[in-house]
C-alpha cells in the first residue's frame, strides 16, 4: 500500500469516528450511535446461537424421555378418580374390600350379624342382624310372628368414609325403636354431625341393635296395606328431614317413656 492510499484510510477512519462522537454529544434517541454499534444492533447475537452444539442436542433428548409417557392399564378400576371434596375414589373400594374381608372371615352360625352384597355391588349391603336382647318387647315380637332377624340396607357414598354410609330397615316393619318412615334410622352416628371416618360396619350395626332395643322399638302390627309408602325413596326423604331438624336444634336424647 502506497503512503496516498494510507492517508486516505486513515482519512476514513478519522472522518467515521468523529461522526460517531458527535452524535454521542448530541444525545440522539432516535437509534442513532455509531457506525459500529449500529452494527452490533442489526446483528444481535441470540441465544440459540450463544448455546453450543452439544447443548441443543442434550435438551432435545431430555425433552423427549420428560414427554414419553406410559399408557394407562386397559383394566383400570371403575373406581378411579376423585370426588367433587377431591378425595380418591379408591379409598372407598379398600377400606369396603378390608371391612368385607373382616367380617366375612369371622362370620359363624353364632354372628350376631352377617353380610352379603346386594347384586354384587360392593358399595350395596345387605344385613341380616340375628343379635336382639333376648329380654326385649322387640325380641318376643320375632318369636312370636317367627322372625329370626332384622334385614338392613346399608349403602356408602363416594366420599366413604368420610361422610357416613345410608342405612335403613328393610324388613319386618318397626314402630318406634328411632325407626322412622320407610325404615330410615335416627341415630346420630349415621349423620354427618356424628359420623367419625374410624367407624366400622360392625360398630353401626351393633350399635343400632341397642339403639332399636332402647327406643322400645316394635313389629308393626298394622297392615301391610298402609298408606304410608316403606321403600326407600321415602326412607330418604325421611332422613334429609331428620337431619335438618336435628342441625337446627341439636341431639337430645328423649326420655325412655317417649319412645
Amino acid at each position: 500500500m502506497t503512503s496516498r492510499s494510507k492517508e486516505k484510510v486513515a482519512s476514513v477512519f478519522h472522518r467515521l469516528f468523529r461522526s460517531g462522537d458527535k452524535e454521542k454529544e448530541g444525545g440522539s434517541s432516535q437509534g442513532g450511535g455509531s457506525p459500529g454499534r449500529r452494527l452490533m444492533r442489526h446483528h444481535a447475537v441470540t441465544p440459540a446461537e450463544m448455546n453450543p452444539p452439544e447443548a441443543a442436542g442434550a435438551s432435545k433428548v431430555a425433552s423427549f424421555f420428560k414427554k414419553k409417557q406410559p399408557p394407562p392399564p386397559q383394566n383400570a378400576s371403575s373406581d378411579n378418580g376423585v370426588t367433587e371434596l377431591g378425595i380418591p375414589k379408591s379409598v372407598r373400594t379398600r377400606r369396603l374390600m378390608k371391612e368385607l374381608h373382616d367380617i366375612q372371615k369371622s362370620q359363624t352360625k353364632d354372628s350376631p350379624f352377617t353380610v352379603e352384597l346386594i347384586n354384587d355391588n360392593l358399595y350395596d349391603w345387605h344385613v341380616r342382624l340375628y343379635s336382639i336382647d333376648s329380654e326385649s318387647e322387640l325380641a318376643g315380637d320375632m318369636r312370636e310372628y317367627g322372625i329370626s332377624h332384622i334385614n338392613l340396607q346399608l349403602s356408602f357414598p363416594e366420599n366413604f368414609p368420610f361422610v357416613p354410609p345410608f342405612m335403613r330397615v328393610v324388613s319386618p316393619r318397626i314402630e318406634k325403636g328411632f325407626v322412622m318412615e320407610g325404615g330410615a334410622i335416627c341415630m346420630e352416628l349415621l349423620t354427618p354431625r356424628g359420623w367419625a371416618s374410624a367407624y366400622t360396619v360392625e360398630a353401626i350395626v351393633m350399635q343400632f341393635a341397642a339403639s332399636i332395643v332402647k327406643g322400645q322399638g316394635r313389629i308393626s302390627k298394622k297392615a301391610k296395606s298402609t298408606n304410608k309408602e316403606f321403600n326407600r325413596r321415602s326412607a330418604e326423604e325421611s332422613f334429609r328431614s331428620l337431619v335438618k331438624t336435628h342441625d337446627k336444634y341439636g341431639w337430645v336424647t328423649p326420655p325412655l317413656a317417649d319412645g
